[in-house]
């Protein structure tokens, strides 16, 4: 082995440089969510291929979710907060890093301007950047200079979805519900549509789980029943009558006879002037629920008198024709 083979292989396969330190040293746990921005270069070269500050948007990584780059992983685990140092990182670990890119370079375009990588695509038109093309094929020791931002352990921040063990997202869509009728009761409607659909999507992460009408499956069905109709009665506030029908109809296939998804579905026939199926709806409520006998006859009488107008109307529109 020749004295430059026996140095390369002497070196370690990430090296770091501080280039300005950092405040505080936290130690990284599973589940903790780092921010950092960095520029990466080819070693001992000053051309920058990437710099996330020039689109203004910092990386954003939570430790233990297998990251394709594992590499920066390890890096942020050996800083401090807001530390700024330089990686030097063996081209064996960098083998993804292109791919890394051209996914972060992407964002922002239209769906029609983007590449596929399929393995077709790379070996006939390339990845789309003529750099990232030369990296793939010459792969190359990588410069990182990272600073890390923002440090938040798992007790710290409201995970994402995808970050939830199913224990955690049960938890969390009793959280949502019970944030949902607060919010709900101060007539800030908006946000309450926010939590109950937020927590009815985590319910159906859940169901999908489950085989369907078996007992955990129902279970849980039945946890998202009063979310879809609270979250149909928002949009039914919000005037958006047919998604309140959609919402109900899932409801009443789920539980053919909720009192609740009949009448705001009711509603939601009356508001978008489908006045049969409001009649239908009303009066199915009210075999149901004989306690809505004055409150149907009023819905009813409201569609008799808008039918009225609405029959006055025509008539005045037919005459002006003639």
């Amino acid at each position: 082995m020749d004295t430059e083979s026996k140095e390369q292989s002497n070196l370690k396969p990430i090296r770091k440089e501080i280039i300005s330190p950092g405040n505080k040293y936290i130690e990284l746990k599973p589940g903790t969510r780092v921010k950092f921005h960095f520029q990466t270069r080819r070693a001992n070269d000053v051309r920058i291929i990437d710099d996330s500050k020039k689109i203004n948007k910092p990386m954003e990584l939570v430790l233990g979710k297998k990251f394709k780059l594992e590499v920066w992983e390890v890096m942020v685990q050996k800083m401090s907060l807001n530390e700024v140092a330089k990686f030097t990182v063996h081209k064996s670990l960098c083998a993804q890093y292109p791919f890394i890119s051209k996914t972060l370079r992407d964002i922002g375009k239209k769906p029609d301007e983007r590449r596929h990588c399929c393995g077709m695509t790379l070996q006939n038109e390339g990845m789309g950047y003529e750099d990232l093309d030369e990296l793939l094929q010459t792969p190359v020791d990588l410069e990182f200079i990272i600073e890390l931002i923002s440090i938040e352990l798992p007790e710290e921040y409201e995970k994402e979805r995808w970050q939830m063990s199913d224990d955690e997202k049960m938890l969390a869509t009793h959280t949502l519900r019970e944030r949902g009728n607060r919010l709900y009761n101060a007539q800030n409607y908006a946000e309450a549509e926010i939590c109950y659909r937020d927590a009815v999507g985590m319910v159906e992460q859940l169901m999908l789980k489950e085989k369907p009408h078996d007992a955990e499956w129902q279970e849980l069905a039945n946890i998202k029943v009063p979310l879809l109709l609270n979250y149909a009665q928002c949009r039914l506030i919000a005037g958006d009558y047919y998604a309140v029908i959609e919402h109900c109809n899932e409801v009443l296939t789920l539980d053919p006879r909720n009192v609740k998804a009949l009448f705001r579905r009711a509603k939601a026939h009356a508001g978008a002037w489908n006045p049969a199926q409001a009649r239908r709806d009303f009066l199915d409520a009210l075999s149901l629920d004989a306690s809505l006998k004055t409150t149907v006859a009023r819905e009813l009488k409201a569609i008799e008198e808008q039918q009225h107008e609405r029959n006055v109307q025509d008539r005045i529109h037919m005459q002006k024709l003639f």
